[in-house]
């Protein structure tokens, strides 16, 4: 997180110890939600089509804190942090006719990476 701290961001940044505590909420939620889907592909319920959008996502969701803070590169987390924002709304689509309560589910997940991608997009231009 130092290198976090030395970034010029935003006036509307949030302060650092939201993430952790926005994270905290929505990884039982995106669990729950991507893991009931991809109980019911593997018994064969849904689709496997449905695992591309949540397997690319849940790559990308795991690849962005290596890529800004390991990497210390912008703008490669601007593109990772857009595939992730991607992802959930080709899932929550993919998802729809199957359980719409697991796309709903998403949605906080959706909302909060809306708010992180324009944040990231902010940073990365503010750094350049």
């Amino acid at each position: 997180m130092d290198f976090y701290a030395t970034l010029v961001k935003p006036s509307w940044a949030p302060a650092p110890p939201v993430f952790g505590i926005v994270w905290s909420i929505l990884y039982p939620i995106i669990i729950a939600a991507f893991g009931y889907v991809i109980f019911k592909v593997v018994r064969g319920e849904y689709p496997a089509a449905l695992l591309v959008p949540v397997l690319i996502n849940i790559v990308s969701n795991v690849a962005f804190t290596p890529i800004q803070f390991g990497l210390r590169n912008l703008w490669l987390a601007e593109a990772d942090i857009v595939i992730v924002l991607v992802t959930i709304v080709w899932s929550m689509i993919a998802i729809w006719p199957h359980s719409r309560l697991a796309s709903l589910a998403l949605s906080p997940y959706l909302v909060w990476v809306t708010i992180a991608t324009a944040l990231q997009t902010s940073i990365t231009l503010l750094n350049r």
